[in-house]
């Protein structure tokens, strides 16, 4: 089984930046695919940011041009870094992995989350 642990959130201004963090406990090399959702009080669980192990990257709408999806190999880490914060950008923030085991485009092993809270 695969573990993948966030942190990195917390509270900050609008306009303000953070990074968060995911580290695996297997080498990315055995991950088809990392991603981040986001999930606020009452909305919809949203796809923001995700990775394939060949580099192709996939942004949502609402984050394009703020937010970047990045990765350390050696470090077993996925990263987004978050600029431009909004009020609207705060959520729960949730690493996701694709796997062998997984169909094509399924996240089915989630880390336990950081909160992000944006004050404007």
């Amino acid at each position: 089984q695969v573990q993948l642990v966030e942190s990195g959130g917390g509270l900050v201004q609008a306009g303000g930046s953070l990074r968060l963090s995911c580290t695996a406990s297997v080498s990315i090399f055995s991950i088809n695919a990392m991603g981040w959702y986001r999930q606020a009080p009452g909305k919809e669980r949203e796809l923001v940011a995700a990775m394939s192990n060949g580099g192709s990257t996939y942004y949502a709408d609402s984050v394009k041009g703020r937010f970047t999806i990045s990765r350390d190999n050696a470090k077993n880490t996925l990263y987004l870094q978050m600029n431009s914060l909004k009020p609207e950008d705060t959520a729960m923030y949730y690493c996701a992995a694709s796997l062998d085991s997984d169909r094509v485009g399924e996240f089915g092993t989630w880390g336990q989350g950081t909160q992000v809270t944006v004050s404007s």
